[in-house]
């Protein structure tokens, strides 16, 4: 029970250590995307694949019923194939970044998760959705990591523990999906 209680403790007071203007600011841009008519692009590995992958049903779907401008959302972690495809002829480092080249345009965003902040393949898709316009957002540390200091707008999570930082990465999401959902924005 002890444990239960401290997991919980210490996840109150990591979510209390989040900015919660950075998360605004991160709601705002993906509602001027929506309204622009650009597509948001999220990429992540492993539980932050998910939380990447998550997003899209709840943006695409519940986030767009009801609006005249739907949002227009791909991860780039859902298309195995082509991500073990780039990862066994190329190299795993491009699965983001190749993808990108294909859809990203000028005043798109992307939606960068990393627990390290320092996924070379996470990186690359950032720099390159840079390169050509796009705005972006990383969901990081606020321990270290590269992602928090290229991106144009980081939103961090002060914790440097994994679990704890998917947990939070699920709720930053939530509160910037629900925000449209619940018609606030």
């Amino acid at each position: 029970m002890e444990f239960v209680k401290n997991y919980i403790s210490d996840l109150r007071n990591i979510l209390a250590g989040v900015d919660p203007e950075s998360v605004e600011k991160a709601i705002l841009e993906v509602q001027a995307a929506g309204e622009r008519g650009n597509f948001i692009y999220s990429c992540g590995n492993g539980g932050s694949a998910a939380v990447a992958s998550q997003m899209v049903v709840d943006l695409i779907k519940s986030a767009s019923l009801g609006r005249e401008k739907r949002f227009k959302m791909l991860s780039l972690t859902d298309n195995v194939f082509t991500v073990t495809a780039y990862s066994n002829d190329i190299s795993y480092d491009v699965v983001f970044e190749e993808q990108l080249k294909n859809f990203a345009q000028k005043d798109d965003v992307l939606l960068a998760i990393s627990g390290s902040g320092n996924s070379t393949n996470v990186i690359r898709a950032v720099e390159y959705a840079k390169s050509v316009g796009c705005r972006t957002i990383g969901l990081t540390t606020s321990e270290g990591g590269k992602l928090k200091d290229i991106v144009d707008l980081p939103v961090l999570v002060p914790s440097p523990h994994m679990g704890r930082l998917e947990d939070s990465f699920f709720i930053i999401t939530h509160i910037i999906l629900y925000a449209f959902i619940e018609k606030e924005y």
